[in-house]
């Protein structure tokens, strides 16, 4: 447990990752400080949430621990505030921005780059992990665990973060194009909207839980459904004439080259 917490960009991400910390026990609600941009936005989370939320960032950077949820193109306007603190562990969730500009920005501060997902907002998330060469072991471990509060955490060498942010952050807006389109093809199959919107996602988040339980490579389990001249390989014809596959596999370079570019 840390007695002070700031918060420099208290958005969905990062209350994603603070709440559960609130309801474990790893942050005190009145250890808090975050900031945010505007006063409109700090009265309406100070009064939902009751936490101690401003739009002057000094308290926030006086935390000896900062969670950095800020949009990455506000990182250097952001940057000079963290000159009143006086050091700390600062975790930074902004796509693309690496360990070195952080320590650059941030001197004195011990920086550690995290990549969640947004399946966090429902503890099912994802994240990857790179360290700073001077945070502790006891410091890895609590940053572990923050984020083992909501969902699967992975460290990673920081030059496989960039593959991890295409999968893992990009993928889930793939994955609802593709729930998208199987609701759609389902409507125009004859079935209502919204029975074809719930079945669609059922299917997704059924065959994840198949794949991942039975522990099959997904050609297994496409091969478990797909009998000789049936229904599941007319479909999967069309899929492969279509290029499904390629545009999946170009979508996630798309986003990998995406997020170096960031940096």
């Amino acid at each position: 447990m840390t007695p002070t917490f700031g918060v420099v960009g208290l958005g969905r991400m990062a209350q994603a990752l603070l709440f559960p910390l609130l309801e474990a026990g790893l942050v005190q609600r009145e250890g808090v400080r975050a900031v945010v941009a505007s006063e409109a936005s700090a009265t309406c989370l100070a009064q939902t949430h009751g936490l101690a939320v401003a739009t002057d960032a000094a308290a926030a950077w006086s935390a000896p621990v900062v969670l950095l949820a800020v949009k990455p193109q506000q990182l250097e306007a952001v940057a000079p505030a963290a000159a009143a603190g006086s050091g700390g562990l600062l975790i930074s969730v902004l796509a693309g921005v690496t360990l070195a500009r952080l320590q650059r920005l941030f001197p004195g501060w011990q920086c550690v780059r995290a990549v969640p997902n947004t399946p966090a907002l429902v503890r099912a998330g994802l994240t990857g992990l790179a360290f700073g060469v001077d945070v502790p072991p006891d410091q890895r471990s609590w940053v572990q665990q923050l984020f083992a509060q909501v969902g699967e955490v992975h460290e990673l060498p920081e030059a496989q973060l960039d593959a991890f942010l295409a999968l893992t952050s990009s993928g889930p807006a793939f994955v609802a194009v593709v729930a998208e389109a199987l609701a759609d093809g389902a409507v125009a199959a004859g079935l209502p909207r919204l029975l074809a919107q719930r079945l669609a996602h059922r299917t997704l988040a059924g065959s994840a839980a198949l794949l991942e339980e039975r522990d099959l490579h997904p050609g297994q389990l496409k091969d478990m459904v797909s009998s000789p001249a049936g229904t599941t390989i007319a479909g999967l014809r069309q899929l492969e004439k279509a290029g499904l596959r390629s545009a999946l596999i170009e979508a996630v370079l798309a986003a990998a080259q995406r997020s170096r570019e960031l940096a």
